[in-house]
């Protein structure tokens, strides 16, 4: 690869994913991976395993991510860049040290990395970058890898999730002859511990996962605004809280707060995942089946929003950005805001070794 490659100085890329089962026999090991060293029993991943019994045991969030990396490649080939793509998850197969693997083997000798979780915490991003870590370890070198910090409070991901959300908004009015005003939009992400959100971004600044997930509502509500001509009421909610009960996770739970609103005047509602990149299960089930059945027994309306996915304007938004960061480091120009500090989102416990950061 030459320096006039637009990617340079990197020569590959890394989706870098949580993983998810592929069939029924799947289901179990992949829950113990997920919980290892936590002494989850066996008897409570199995009531968590019935979730993909509808789906045959198959998470929707492989095919996404196999369509994400389909759609870069086309991008990033319009673009003039022709790099591999490798994938490796956490938790399943193909796991990242394969994936470290087959770029060392391929000649690669700098990744640079997309995560698809899109806000700054210890489980959306370090604990990525910790993973990372770990696989360099485990195939011994060889190679430098950078990650693409975390971009939910971009224009990438902004652009597309305003825009899905008007146009659901627009149709849930239409379908259920709706005045805005009877609408309530719930944007909903991954809960999380709030000790986690409190220590979540660079050391000083506490509580960035939450911030960075109220930007989003208020410039999709912005937009609503000006399409509608009215204020429309909003909330961010939580969804797939887990844990013991005594500790504290961010709330309320979505469905919580759609039976809150029932007997308000509200008539329906619009769920809006925008804590996620693609459908995986904490979409499919605790959006899909339990909220939209809070909603319907409480008869209101209600609809959800798609998740970016490989939307267009995603992918070539993500380009963007992997080329800015790309341009930066070719340039030698300094890169605050380009890599994670020191000690970001680094929690209470002992820090463990990471990639990608800077002092």
């Amino acid at each position: 690869m030459t320096d006039r490659t637009p990617l340079a100085p990197y020569d590959g890329l890394l989706l870098h994913s949580f993983g998810g089962p592929e069939g029924p026999d799947d289901v179990m090991p992949f829950l113990r991976n997920v919980t290892a060293g936590r002494g989850v029993p066996d008897d409570r991943l199995r009531e968590v395993a019935h979730h993909y019994d509808k789906r045959a045991g198959r998470s929707p969030i492989n095919d996404e991510n196999r369509a994400l990396i389909a759609g870069l490649t086309r991008e990033l080939t319009r673009r003039g860049v022709d790099v591999p793509v490798f994938w490796g998850n956490k938790f399943w197969p193909p796991y990242t040290h394969e994936a470290l693997q087959q770029a060392r083997d391929a000649g690669v000798r700098r990744l640079l990395t997309v995560v698809t979780s899109a806000y700054s915490s210890y489980s959306g991003c370090r604990s990525y970058r910790e993973d990372l870590a770990a696989a360099l370890e485990r195939v011994g070198g060889g190679l430098e890898i950078d990650v693409l910090r975390p971009y939910g409070h971009t224009r990438a991901f902004r652009e597309p999730t305003r825009r899905h959300i008007v146009e659901a908004f627009r149709t849930l009015l239409t379908s259920s002859a709706l005045q805005p005003s009877e609408v309530t939009v719930l944007f909903v992400t991954h809960s999380i511990p709030v000790a986690m959100n409190d220590s979540s971004g660079p050391p000083g600044e506490p509580g960035v996962y939450q911030q960075q997930h109220l930007q989003v509502c208020d410039d999709v509500m912005s937009a609503v605004r000006a399409q509608c001509g009215v204020d429309v009421p909003w909330q961010l909610t939580y969804c797939s809280r887990s844990g013991p009960p005594s500790q504290p996770w961010l709330e309320p739970d979505v469905s919580d707060a759609i039976a809150q609103l029932a007997g308000t005047g509200v008539r329906g509602v619009l769920i809006a995942p925008i804590g996620f990149v693609s459908d995986h299960m904490e979409v499919v089930h605790d959006l899909d089946e339990e909220a939209v059945e809070a909603a319907q027994e409480r008869g209101l309306a209600v609809a959800r929003v798609s998740t970016v996915r490989d939307d267009p304007v995603f992918v070539a938004g993500l380009v963007d950005l992997l080329l800015a960061r790309a341009a930066a480091e070719r340039d030698a120009r300094p890169t605050p805001g380009l890599r994670c500090p020191v000690g970001c989102c680094a929690g209470r416990g002992p820090a463990k070794p990471t990639v990608s950061e800077e002092s």
